[in-house]
């Protein structure tokens, strides 16, 4: 057994997550509407654990004020992670592999993870962890960067659950993962 895994990701046109420097303020462009959040607290209420890797950590850090509350965090990474003091209490690291780790949360009761960040969502993907995924397209072309995708050692089956447009140009869409 093992929880359900999801992730929920925003991506420029061309399948970019961020920039070559990690730079991700092209999300605002069109500014967010103060009014939709695009389903993402909807979605995050579902989850009881988000996984990351150590580079998308680094720049949510930056962000100020840390946006998971107390939900707990686990940041995958096969290097030493600096968890500041003030997130010690929700923030853990972890250099399991996806597999290994999905089956350990899922003993401790955990049964809906977010999954975030590109070479993390590569990782789940290649072991055919997810379960779905919902991604956010921005109307702008990056032209390079960080990929959403990598190489797969093979094709991934998805069918569609829903697609809808905001009127500032973001069209979201959630795919199930068809087969394992």
């Amino acid at each position: 057994m093992k929880p359900r895994i999801s992730v929920f990701v925003a991506t420029s046109l061309d399948g970019y997550i961020a920039r070559p420097d990690g730079g991700v303020e092209w999300l605002d462009v069109p500014p967010p509407s103060p009014t939709e959040d695009y389903g993402f607290q909807g979605f995050f209420e579902t989850v009881d654990t988000l996984v990351m890797g150590r580079h998308t950590f680094e720049k949510v850090l930056s962000f100020d004020p840390w946006p998971y509350a107390r939900k707990p965090v686990i940041v995958l990474s096969r290097r030493v992670v600096e968890i500041p003091a003030h997130l010690q209490h929700c923030v853990t690291a972890s250099s399991e592999n996806p597999a290994e780790l999905a089956s350990r949360l899922w003993v401790e009761g955990r049964r809906h993870l977010y999954v975030d960040g590109g070479i993390t969502i590569q990782g789940f993907l290649a072991a055919g962890l997810v379960d779905e995924l919902t991604i956010t397209r921005i109307p702008i072309l990056l032209g390079g960067g960080v990929p959403l995708f990598g190489a797969l050692l093979q094709d991934v089956p998805l069918t569609l659950q829903f697609s809808r447009s905001f009127a500032n140009g973001l069209v979201q869409t959630r795919y199930r993962v068809s087969l394992r």
